[in-house]
């Protein structure tokens, strides 16, 4: 059995930082959402998989090349214009053959769900239940059949939803070929599904494990939630004089200098330089080649490759992007005065502990001070001193 995978959109809900990466190739403990994926799929037996790009496309071609270093053999097909999820699917008509598993890039499911779905006979949708439906493709079910389907509704009939997980087999490409252009203006998968739900076809099975990542503060809860099953790998260098308390992984060639503090689990990427006298606390990620130097606190944090935290700086519960440098003693405050739960651009996250959401390639002067919930485009340089809040555009010279 074949297993598709979407992975063409950009992730818009992502930005800034999806400005200059596919959303399926941001890193959530140190490595590409679609990278955990397509591994669990090949643990519950897929060896043969097509991925559907588009925006970015480069970047995964290049990372996952043909996918023997994956245990897998991986084709690509490109849907050019993002028109929908049926489109997504239709583009791959001819590619294959029989049963075929069916997934949305950007999640994290586990290897039983994928299993178990595969194993069941006829189309099949995964569904998850959550406590904030609104969000997503309500779903009724009656003795495991789908019974309804909802997209994205102010008032959800039940608390099940969607979970971009199928098993169909060529029929569905007969289905997609009959609907037409949504209220959304698009070619909805689900639209294509009606007809399974009124003949009372689509089986329903629960995932127990599930990921969602729709906005960059879900980053943060799949990157805990992975890093809980980290096993410990010490493949760089550890001074004399440092701390490691509870699971940590550090790459090659990475240093980590006397003084420093590091509480698992935490994963350090390749070639970084460690402190001295750094503290890395629980459900942090600093990837390939950064620097994170002398007094300088990172908790529960997100750090693409490249980026430079060297002096005096506080960094909580924040994505920060590559090739980003941090003036010395610039913060980044992750709770309000109030403790009341954090707002981005007006969405509730649901967070009460949330710092900010940086772009690549931004650059803080010295003694910043970053307000919870910020978000600062790519490109953006602030002034030293500088008092830092709500949405900074892309390639903005700010001061305060």
């Amino acid at each position: 059995m074949q297993c598709v995978i979407l992975a063409a959109g950009e992730g818009k809900r992502m930005r800034p930082l999806t400005a200059s990466r596919p959303k399926v190739m941001l890193p959530v403990a140190n490595r590409p959402i679609l990278e955990h994926l397509i591994a669990a799929a090949v643990r519950a037996g897929f060896t043969r998989f097509v991925l559907v790009v588009g925006y970015g496309e480069r970047e995964i071609r290049e990372h996952f090349g043909d996918g023997g270093a994956f245990g897998c053999r991986i084709r690509y097909v490109a849907q050019r214009q993002q028109l929908g999820t049926a489109d997504a699917v239709r583009v791959c008509a001819g590619l294959v053959s029989g049963p075929f598993l069916l997934m949305n890039g950007d999640m994290i499911v586990g290897s039983d769900d994928i299993a178990a779905i595969a194993a069941m006979d006829g189309p099949v949708m995964g569904i998850h239940r959550t406590d904030h439906p609104q969000d997503f493709g309500v779903v009724t079910c009656e003795d495991g059949f789908i019974t309804g389907l909802e997209e994205k509704s102010p008032d959800p009939k039940s608390e099940l939803i969607n979970a971009g997980v199928y098993r169909f087999d060529e029929e569905i490409f007969a289905l997609i070929d009959r609907i037409g252009v949504s209220s959304r203006g698009e070619y909805e998968l689900t639209d294509a599904l009606a007809e399974y739900v009124r003949e009372r076809r689509l089986r329903s099975h629960m995932l127990e494990s599930w990921l969602d990542m729709g906005y960059p503060w879900d980053l943060l809860d799949a990157n805990s939630r992975l890093l809980a099953a980290l096993v410990p790998a010490i493949d760089g260098e550890v001074e004399d004089g440092v701390v490691l308390k509870g699971p940590v992984s550090i790459g090659k060639g990475t240093v980590v200098m006397a003084g420093t503090y590091i509480e698992g689990p935490c994963i350090i990427g390749k070639g970084c330089k460690i402190g001295p006298h750094a503290y890395l606390r629980p459900s942090t990620s600093v990837g390939d080649r950064c620097h994170v130097g002398h007094a300088t606190e990172l908790k529960n944090t997100i750090v693409l490759p490249d980026t430079k935290i060297p002096h005096f700086n506080y960094v909580g519960d924040s994505v920060i992007g590559s090739h980003c440098n941090f003036g010395a003693g610039s913060k980044l405050a992750n709770l309000r005065n109030d403790h009341a739960i954090v707002k981005v651009a007006g969405r509730n996250t649901g967070r009460r502990k949330l710092g900010a959401i940086v772009g690549d390639h931004v650059n803080l002067g010295i003694n910043c001070s970053v307000n919870v919930g910020t978000v600062i485009g790519p490109g953006v340089n602030i002034a030293p001193h500088s008092f830092v809040e709500g949405w900074i555009d892309e390639g903005t010279s700010f001061q305060s």
